[in-house]
């Protein structure tokens, strides 16, 4: 199980929140448009509907991995993929423990992705080659900061 509830995984991973720019959320949609890492990523919003308050916030950036190997540059890169997915390769700064083996990677901004196979022995320093799943999801830690 990735989550119990969105505030129980918004508490857990909240140190790996990534900062950034929430625009305002278009009515009737359940996406964020966050800009942190130089991208522009379009989430599925965990804590609202609506709750997101437009400016700068910390958020949690979480998916599920479609695809990983060790990568063969040591260069952070992020691409969007389609609507809501990403590809690119990172840094991992942990693994943290839990019954859904977890990556948090540094591609651009921190990311936490969970796979739902078993993942190679894996250790902070590595980079690593990935590829999401779409939909991405995200978990505010903070609204508009000051």
């Amino acid at each position: 199980m990735i989550e119990i509830s969105p505030e129980e995984f918004t508490e857990r991973h909240a140190q790996y929140a990534a900062e950034g720019l929430i625009y305002p959320q278009p009515e009737g949609s359940p996406l964020l448009e966050f800009a942190a890492g130089g991208r522009v990523l379009y989430l599925l919003d965990r804590c609202g509907p609506y709750s997101a308050r437009a400016g700068a916030a910390r958020v949690i950036v979480n998916g599920v991995l479609s695809r990983w190997e060790r990568a063969g540059e040591e260069q952070e890169s992020l691409t969007v993929v389609g609507v809501s997915g990403l590809e690119g390769v990172g840094r991992l700064l942990e693994r943290p423990r839990g019954s859904v083996p977890t990556l948090v990677l540094q591609a651009r901004l921190t990311l936490v992705l969970h796979a739902y196979q078993p993942l190679p022995d894996f250790r902070p320093g590595d980079w690593i080659s990935f590829a999401t799943e779409p939909l991405l999801h995200g978990f505010i830690v903070t609204g508009t900061l000051r």
